[in-house]
């Protein structure tokens, strides 16, 4: 008997020079909470098992209640090395920097500085949702307040509901 549905998902096998890529999920939920998470394949010809920016709170996650959470991709090394996601709940929690601007100065300042490529998905105690990258795309989603799901994946493409 052929599996479907979730328990197909669940039990699906897949050899592990097919699993790529970072998945960054961050949310707001009804009661206040902020959360981040974040998972990696690695960067491309870089050794399986090394230690990248993924598990390093401030480097690739950060979430405060009351401030924001924000998950990263791209550059492991420049991430941690810049406490990308830390220095972006930084930057609102004690300069008051509106989340758009917190990302866009983390991103396109010492990060990009010291040549690292990537983005973030971020969401602050508002529910304001944003997404900030310095390199030509990243894979990016998002749901508005009426529940329709929004996706862009270039640098310079707008957020557009999905089928258009």
């Amino acid at each position: 008997m052929k599996k479907t549905g979730a328990v197909a998902l669940s039990e699906a096998r897949y050899p592990d020079d097919k699993k790529f890529g970072t998945v960054g999920a961050v949310a707001l939920d009804s009661h206040g909470n902020l959360a981040a998470a974040t998972s990696t394949g690695g960067m491309t010809n870089k050794r399986w098992g090394r230690i990248g920016d993924t598990p390093i709170i401030g480097g690739g996650t950060y979430a405060r209640n009351g401030n924001v959470a924000v998950s990263a991709t791209g550059m492991g090394e420049i991430l941690m090395r810049c406490t990308v996601a830390g220095d972006i709940a930084a930057r609102m929690r004690y300069a008051n920097a509106p989340l758009r601007q917190a990302c866009d100065d983390v991103m396109h300042g010492d990060f990009q500085g010291l040549g690292g490529q990537g983005g973030v998905v971020a969401i602050d105690a508002k529910g304001i949702v944003n997404f900030a990258l310095n390199c030509a795309g990243m894979y990016r989603a998002t749901v508005d307040e009426n529940g329709n799901a929004l996706v862009a994946i270039f640098a310079d493409e707008p957020l557009t509901p999905i089928g258009e």
